[in-house]
């Protein structure tokens, strides 16, 4: 009785410290660190320790917490919609963007392994091989990559499609593939959402070009301008343009009017 006392002590104090990180951060993010390794999992929780705290507990404990909060922080319960696999909750005070921005730089790429998923269309690009003439002609045929020989080594004779996009790999492909120097995996942390006052704000929202939408904003704005000129709205923002636009007229039709004349 003493030690399941002590356990439940155990998890009343888990529940009560994610519930306090709940409430004292703006921004909470769910992490799938389930393909992450342990060592590579503590080196990105070093790099980002001084922005990022980052916390692990069971599924379970961790709806514990989000129930005892969700009166004080509206729509926090959505985020176990998105803790799958082995989640972790990242707190920041810092812009959502940024964080995600920072992780997904900090990622490094891995061969594909045997029942790993392909997180896209791996295509093996025709040229040069390292290998030298031999069974390997063979295995690649197998994998319905068409190969030949020249100047003393396999030659790749035409990009092969070897793996669709949330197809599994096999042990031939994913060997093949470590042996050709190709490696499509990420080791980092997969950051599946984010919450920020009241809204979530998924990997696909997240992930979104800066730079291309500056450019996207900027081209819009012209346009906008472009449009208010020339149907003669009149704003703030556009009546010294349209002004300038009239005096230019105004000089063209001038100068018209006095080349006829003559």
């Amino acid at each position: 009785m003493k030690y399941k006392s002590k356990v439940s002590e155990e998890k009343k104090h888990v529940v009560d410290e994610f519930a306090k990180l709940l409430l004292s951060y703006p921004i909470v993010g769910v992490i799938n660190v389930e393909t992450l390794p342990s060592k590579q999992l503590q080196a990105m929780r070093g790099k980002l320790r001084e922005s990022v705290l980052m916390m692990m507990t069971k599924r379970r404990l961790l709806k514990l917490a989000i129930e005892k909060v969700k009166d004080k922080k509206p729509g926090i319960e959505q985020i176990m919609n998105y803790a799958g696999g082995m989640p972790a909750l990242l707190f920041t005070k810092e812009n959502p963007f940024k964080i995600y921005k920072s992780i997904s730089k900090s990622k490094s790429k891995s061969p594909i392994k045997p029942g790993q998923k392909a997180p896209y269309d791996l295509i093996v690009p025709k040229g040069p091989t390292p290998f030298a003439p031999g069974p390997v002609i063979s295995e690649l045929a197998s994998l319905k990559i068409k190969a030949g020989v020249e100047a003393g080594k396999i030659v790749i004779k035409e990009d092969a499609l070897v793996l669709k996009e949330g197809e599994v790999c096999s042990p031939l492909l994913s060997s093949m593939l470590l042996r050709l120097s190709i490696e499509p995996m990420e080791i980092g942390l997969n950051v599946v959402a984010v919450y920020e006052n009241g809204m979530i704000y998924e990997k696909n929202v997240l992930s979104i070009d800066e730079e291309r939408l500056r450019a996207d904003i900027q081209q819009a704005h012209t346009w906008a301008i472009n449009l208010g000129v020339e149907a003669g709205i009149f704003t703030k923002e556009i009546v010294e343009l349209m002004i300038q636009k009239a005096a230019r007229e105004a000089i063209a039709v001038q100068a018209a009017t006095s080349e006829n004349k003559l």
